[in-house]
């Protein structure tokens, strides 16, 4: 029998697959034999672990969303400039390419969830986590007279949100009317009217 440390080693292993499997073939029709192939593992190896796939994505998708929270949370948590830190949110909450693994596999757990109730949940929470943050970053320079805020903290942070969403999924889905550059000037250039305050974008 393999030891608790093992268990959760090989899980955490096929989490990692799982993620791999979806970046080259997308979560449609995605098969535990696909999996077993990124993971170099047999369909039963991947069964023994996860007897049901959903329960794999699942993980997969809880895993996606504390990463990509926290490494958002670090990077705005690295600066005290308000300005440098709206621009730092930014940068870490669009894709840096096509090939961004982390929000290729956070698209289509999102788009899963209008089928599942438990990847709603997952969705939510990650919608909620990164209004808060830049909701406390445009309170934080509007406390300290750095910003002049327009509109509400808290709406300004949802249109971000929804910027970076919208925006994120044209570049992942390789839109040529959209470059990450363009992008990045366009949310940018939104807090910057809201802030009253030039970003440098």
């Amino acid at each position: 029998m393999a030891r608790p440390k093992d268990q959760e080693r090989r899980r955490d292993e096929l989490v990692a697959a799982a993620g791999r499997a979806i970046r080259t073939r997308g979560l449609a029709g995605l098969r535990v034999r696909d999996v077993a192939e990124e993971a170099g593992l047999s369909a039963g190896s991947v069964s023994y672990y996860y007897p049901d796939l959903d329960d794999l994505l699942f993980e997969l998708h809880r895993d996606a969303v504390d990463r990509f929270y926290w490494a958002r949370a670090r990077a705005a948590e690295a600066e005290d400039d308000p300005a440098r830190r709206l621009v730092r949110l930014v940068d870490a909450g669009l894709p840096a390419d096509d090939g961004d693994q982390l929000s290729r596999v956070l698209y289509e757990m999102h788009v899963h969830a209008a089928r599942s109730p438990e990847h709603a949940v997952l969705m939510t929470a990650l919608w909620d986590r990164e209004v808060s943050l830049y909701s406390a970053a445009l309170a934080h320079g509007r406390d300290t007279g750095a910003f002049q805020l327009r509109s509400p903290a808290a709406d300004i942070a949802a249109n971000a949100v929804a910027l970076e969403d919208a925006y994120g999924l044209h570049l992942a889905g390789r839109n040529t009317s959209l470059s990450a550059d363009r992008v990045r000037a366009l949310v940018l250039g939104y807090l910057a009217a809201e802030t009253g305050r030039d970003l440098g974008q």
